[in-house]
């Protein structure tokens, strides 16, 4: 795993703005005096430190978050400190570059063994047999 560091500055500092705001549940009269509650914004679009392919996939993985303008929110509001929640943005920020830096593996198709097919016909034809024998009896002269 990379370091955060290098994980930060591969984002322009321009392409993210913090907005701080007050925080909703408990914390007592501090909630309602004190912006603690920092709200990420990271110009999604206007970047020019991830691919285009990487931009397609943050959108994929992010798709709640991101604004009709192209800007990804992330609030942050765990910790009592307005620093505390801005470092924890920025590393779900950095986690999130990285989870869409990874491109996708691609899936082989594959055919499933003789031994498989066998299993499965087999019990094809059992279930054929028990819905068979539901029907009404027959008398051997008919």
């Amino acid at each position: 795993m990379t370091s955060k560091a290098s994980r930060s500055s591969a984002v322009a500092p321009g392409d993210i703005r913090f907005a701080f705001v007050r925080a909703s549940g408990p914390g007592g009269q501090n909630v309602n005096k004190v912006a603690t509650a920092v709200q990420l914004r990271f110009d999604v679009r206007g970047t020019r430190a991830l691919s285009s392919a990487v931009k397609e996939r943050l959108g994929q993985l992010a798709a709640g978050r991101i604004t009709a303008s192209g800007e990804l929110v992330i609030e942050a509001k765990r910790f009592r400190t307005q620093e505390r929640n801005r470092q924890d943005a920025l590393e779900r920020l950095a986690r999130l570059i990285e989870r869409a830096s990874r491109s996708p593996r691609v899936r082989h198709a594959t055919t499933p063994p003789g031994a498989a097919k066998e299993r499965r016909l087999r019990s094809k034809h059992h279930r054929s047999v028990t819905k068979r024998l539901r029907g009404r009896a027959h008398a051997d002269g008919e």
